[in-house]
């Protein structure tokens, strides 16, 4: 008897009237819209315009969506293109079936499209990217637990995944080792360890990006073979798990060559970028200084009409008593004459 598993949700889509909302469509959406918001704030931070990761990723998204059906359909054809196969459900995404190679592969494709219009080197673009990538996969991959696939080999283990039985799919009811979630997790590390090395070592040229498909690759390797859902094998392993070991090698390989042949990492990732900032910058800080000075100069002109205002200051004193002792002098009053005169006989 299992005491603790991790239950798989009894429907993987809701209706809302006509439209229908599935998980995995969600998580793939959620999963694009982050990487792209953090391939952003990389990007600008390494010198780049805000907005441009976005523009491009509006050629790369497509490109990548394309890219990983076609690899799952050319990869499990048999559903499709088999005896007894359904070749117009190759088009149904929402139920499931997107190979991360050729959403990578194609999907470089496509920003190499959107770079070259923009006249930005895709390599630059790539790295700002990785880490957004590795945390979208991260997300998308909790599309599988909405729709119970890709899971591993059956245990008894606290965090197992509970799997109900489907004989329309061929699939039977248990505690499965839940693949997905290792692969998320694993892909949220693969982010952390991306971010970490380019802060510490100032990668650059694409050895960002070649990083995080070596790192990824080494968990999907293991991750691969412990999955239980039909694949076809070379030699006794499965085709995702070649196909791991062979791009983890020429990630590698890439990461040696490109640091010997362009170490350190661009100065300019996007032309004429750095130049609109500091114009930028330079007409914050003369509005700036526009501003402190007139509210300076407002400050002053208050404080010396309050100054004025104030009876009691030393300089009103003066003037008053100047002002009394004038009028005085100048007044001509009958009779005051008279007892002046008087009063100093008096005294002689």
């Amino acid at each position: 008897m299992d005491l603790a598993f991790i239950p798989s949700p009894s429907v993987g889509v809701v209706h809302l009237g006509p439209i229908p909302l599935r998980g995995y469509a969600f998580c793939i959406i959620i999963g694009v819209f982050v990487g792209v918001w953090l391939g952003n704030k990389r990007w600008v931070q390494r010198g780049g315009r805000s907005g441009t990761v976005a523009d491009i990723a509006v050629w790369a998204v497509p490109f990548g969506l394309v890219g990983g059906r076609l690899y799952h359909v050319i990869t499990t054809y048999e559903p499709y293109f088999g005896k007894d196969g359904h070749p117009l459900d190759a088009f149904k995404v929402w139920e499931g079936g997107l190979g991360i190679w050729g959403a990578v592969a194609l999907g470089a494709v496509g920003a190499w499209i959107g770079c070259r219009r923009r006249g930005i080197a895709l390599p630059a673009y790539t790295d700002a990217l990785a880490p957004g990538l590795a945390l979208g996969q991260a997300i998308g991959r909790w599309g599988n637990w909405f729709n119970q696939e890709l899971y591993g080999r059956a245990t008894d283990v606290p965090w197992a995944l509970e799997i109900s039985s489907d004989p329309a799919v061929g699939r039977i009811g248990g505690t499965y080792h839940p693949t997905f979630l290792y692969e998320s997790l694993w892909c949220v590390g693969v982010a952390v360890l991306v971010i970490w090395a380019d802060k510490r070592f100032r990668l650059g040229h694409g050895r960002v990006f070649a990083l995080y498909v070596a790192a990824y690759c080494a968990g999907r390797a293991w991750i691969e073979y412990m999955r239980v859902d039909e694949a076809h094998h070379i030699l006794g392993m499965r085709l995702n798990v070649w196909t791991a070991l062979i791009v983890f090698l020429l990630a590698i390989a890439y990461l040696v060559i490109s640091a010997k042949k362009a170490p350190g990492r661009e100065a300019i990732v996007e032309p004429g970028a750095q130049e609109e900032a500091a114009a930028a910058a330079a007409g914050a800080d003369a509005k700036s200084d526009k501003t402190d000075k007139a509210d300076k100069a407002g400050e002053t002109a208050r404080s010396d009409e309050s100054d004025e205002a104030r009876p009691d200051r030393p300089g009103a004193k003066v003037s008053v008593a100047k002002s009394v002792g004038g009028e005085g002098a100048g007044d001509t009053v009958p009779g005051d004459g008279a007892d002046a005169a008087g009063d100093g006989t008096k005294t002689s």
